[in-house]
């Protein structure tokens, strides 16, 4: 006779997860969110959430505060309206896939999110998502709707940046030097929240924050050591920076009490990533609050860099009609606009007809960025802001 096979034992029910205060502040979006829902249900009514606009025309500047911030302006989402039934099933599907997160004290990707809730509907053709940007333009919605930025639903990006410099910090319990961590750096996390990257005034001996655009030029700075002969932190965002970056660059600047010096290239798309640190970005300025740092210095090449700095003329890169046109966008942005260095600046660029990139100082010297161009401009007090 066959032996009958022991039944598997029953798994072990999991420990409940221990939350942090800002877990529980997000939880209780999370539920609130669906308690409206039941609420409405009960008494039959059209369940709806009004989602405040992430349109240009709902973004305004405070000259007070020296950055962007989001106006009233909301969206009504409904439940029984043909055209919004998806966009609210999907908000509603987000909500519940980051409540899960927090239930089980995880986190997940972008890409991890989508994939956990991309499936077709019962008894349809139907998917729930078909392409990541479906999901990650509801993703917005839904921090914006629970007031509480991604990071805090438990979700993060692509890792981008990276940081080296007179700093010890804790992550995740353990401690990093940022003396000591080679040629690669620290690689930037893409959370940064204080439950995972401790900051410690008493750890940090750094006078000030230097800021490059691209990876390429701060290697070249950390093989310099410039970090170490101007006892400063030096970090990247691999161009745009990565919300991380510019999180980790706002709390170190508001903890410590570090001034930020940003060397980006002299063209429209290094002025906009100076004022995205700077303002904020306009299509998520709901983030303003919480990443912009108003007193960054821009120290990046200057139109009058390719005279000052005697550049050869291969360096010149021409200015296309885009880069034209954006130039002329940005100087028209309220916080440029009546900065008349920054308005000398734009429209010496545009009558140069070229850009220059911080790479065309090794046409002087391999060091020559890292060795006089910078120290130069720090001693000097020469930037603008």
């Amino acid at each position: 006779m066959a032996k009958k096979k022991k039944a598997a034992p029953a798994p072990k029910p999991k420990a409940p997860v221990k939350l942090t205060p800002r877990d529980k502040k997000t939880m209780a979006s999370l539920r609130a969110l669906a308690d409206g829902v039941v609420t409405a249900a009960q008494k039959k009514r059209d369940p709806y959430v009004d989602i405040p606009s992430r349109t240009l025309s709902n973004v305004k500047y405070s000259p007070r505060k020296r950055i962007l911030e989001m106006g009233g302006a909301k969206n009504r989402r409904q439940l029984f309206d043909l055209s919004q039934a998806k966009a609210y099933m999907r908000t509603m599907l987000v909500a519940s896939g980051c409540k899960r997160l927090l239930d089980e004290g995880k986190t997940t990707s972008l890409r991890g999110l989508f994939y956990m809730l991309k499936h077709t509907i019962e008894n349809t053709k139907e998917n729930t998502f078909d392409d990541q940007n479906e999901c990650d333009t509801i993703i917005e919605d839904a921090e914006v709707l629970l007031n509480s930025i991604r990071e805090e639903l438990h979700l993060y990006a692509e890792n981008r940046g990276a940081m080296v410099g007179a700093i010890t910090l804790t992550d995740r319990g353990d401690t990093i030097d940022c003396r000591r961590m080679g040629s690669g750096g620290y690689a930037i996390p893409s959370i940064v929240e204080p439950e995972i990257i401790e900051l410690d005034p008493k750890k940090c001996d750094a006078k000030f924050i230097l800021h490059v655009e691209k990876g390429t030029v701060w290697q070249r700075f950390n093989e310099d050591r410039f970090w170490e002969k101007h006892n400063c932190i030096l970090t990247h965002g691999s161009g745009q920076p990565p919300r991380g970056v510019r999180r980790l660059l706002f709390r170190m600047h508001n903890e410590l009490k570090l001034p930020i010096y940003c060397v980006l290239d002299n063209d429209p798309w290094g002025y906009y990533i100076y004022s995205v640190l700077k303002q904020g970005s306009i299509n998520l300025a709901f983030e303003s609050q919480r990443m912009a740092i108003p007193e960054a210095k821009f120290l990046g090449l200057r139109s009058i860099d390719y005279e000052r700095c005697d550049l050869p003329e291969t360096v010149k890169i021409a200015l296309n009609d885009s880069d034209r046109k954006r130039a002329k966008q940005i100087a028209k942005y309220p916080w440029f606009e009546k900065k008349r260095d920054w308005q000398r600046e734009i429209d010496k660029m545009i009558k140069n007809d070229f850009k220059l990139e911080v790479e065309s100082l090794i046409a002087k010297d391999i060091s020559y960025v890292t060795e006089v161009y910078v120290p130069e401009r720090l001693e000097a007090q020469d930037w603008l802001d």
